[in-house]
């Protein structure tokens, strides 16, 4: 493929003075289209729209474990190991946890129609085996979103074998180090993103020597942002956008928009959802984006310094301590972390589960649906593989 235009310049890690620069030149060669696309919200409103400073006690988003829900935990932990099953059997059945159990689903109701995240804090990771603490964070998030998503998946001897569990944390000094393709196996900052799915969760094993905070941002707020001073780039946004297939014969890249409007029907009240990566547009460590396909343009280049730099005013930095777990609905909150530094002993380690609530759950966007099938439709026991040890996702490439 003949490729005639030049990808712009634009890196993973976001400029602020190149950002500035590209809306004036972009002012000085076009008029700004002032009217958001047909039928868009000027402005959103509810619980999901807010601003680090609304939440000044981070009581009000903590949920703090006493005595007798880490018993009953443990207990459920002994339960299931009892079953002798592996760890893809573990369910709200095979880890029953009934005091604890509407307490869990009142806030996965927050995540959904509220707040749109919380943390679950007092988990005690150092009693326990990496694969005991496996089993727990699969056995509380079981509460939070029931069937869990495929991060990786490839067959074996005929038989698809499906990852459920990603391990966060840096591998950028070991043998695969020239593998890395995503921040998220480095030190390095974590730009605001979303991953796929409904609802992202990360369990903090360990947390680093220096820095590594976790913040979050409110994608309704920065939309409500760019539809009151730039409904341009909500329009640029819902156009479609070029991803890249990293080298996929069959699909070299896929186009879609990043941002999705749908309306209120029925009891469901209408919503906006932005899924990206920006990593997928501009490349990152050793996985670059693909000279061969489509570059983005430069409209798309100040949209994605537009997100970044809004939600990084608007965000939340939450103080990510040892046995936290972190959930996040993934098609409402935009989350990042900084840079650290890790030293012996002081390794920052997060597990990740990508969950799905079928109760509670949003619409999936139609131009959605193929990717969040490939996460979470028809899930089986027997194909969930939960990795003892840190290594790269196959699937990384993907947003």
């Amino acid at each position: 493929m003949a490729i005639t235009s030049r990808q712009p310049d634009i890196t993973y890690h976001p400029d602020f003075q190149k950002y500035q620069q590209r809306t004036e030149r972009l002012k000085s060669q076009k008029a700004i289209n002032g009217v958001l696309p047909v039928n868009f919200p000027t402005q959103l409103s509810g619980p999901l729209v807010w601003e680090g400073q609304d939440f000044p006690d981070e009581t009000e988003w903590t949920f703090s474990l006493n005595t007798t829900q880490l018993e009953e935990i443990d207990k459920a932990l002994t339960h299931f190991k009892g079953l002798s099953k592996p760890i893809g059997y573990v369910n709200q059945s095979t880890f029953p946890l009934p005091l604890l159990s509407p307490l869990l689903r009142k806030e996965a109701q927050a995540l959904q129609s509220g707040r749109g995240f919380f943390v679950l804090r007092g988990l005690q990771p150092d009693k326990h085996s990496i694969e005991d603490n496996i089993i727990i964070y699969a056995g509380v998030s079981s509460y939070i979103g029931s069937i869990r998503g495929r991060q990786d998946s490839k067959i074996i001897d005929g038989l698809k074998q499906s990852n459920m569990l990603n391990h966060i944390k840096d591998l950028s000094q070991t043998a695969v180090a020239t593998s890395i393709g995503a921040p998220a196996y480095t030190t390095d900052k974590q730009v605001f993103h979303t991953d796929a799915g409904d609802i992202v969760s990360l369990f903090c094993l360990s947390p680093a020597a220096k820095g590594g905070e976790s913040k979050l941002a409110s994608s309704w707020r920065v939309y409500n942002e760019l539809a009151r001073t730039r409904p341009d780039i909500i329009r640029t946004l819902s156009d479609n956008w070029v991803f890249d297939g990293y080298g996929n014969p069959a699909k070299p890249y896929t186009t879609r928009p990043l941002l999705f409007h749908s309306p209120a029907q029925g009891l469901s009240p209408e919503r906006v959802i932005i899924q990206y990566a920006r990593r997928g547009f501009t490349g990152f460590l050793h996985l670059p984006r693909s000279q061969d396909i489509p570059p983005i343009t430069e409209e798309q280049a100040e949209a994605l310094d537009a997100l970044h730099f809004l939600a990084e005013k608007f965000s939340l930095t939450l103080d990510f301590q040892k046995g936290d777990i972190q959930f996040v609905n993934n098609v409402a909150i935009f989350h990042a972390r900084d840079g650290f530094v890790d030293e012996p002993g002081k390794e920052r380690h997060l597990l990740r589960l990508w969950l799905r609530d079928p109760e509670l759950a949003w619409e999936t966007p139609g131009l959605l649906q193929e990717r969040w099938d490939e996460l979470y439709k028809d899930v089986t026991e027997v194909e969930q593989v939960f990795s003892l040890e840190p290594k790269i996702r196959g699937g990384a490439g993907k947003s």
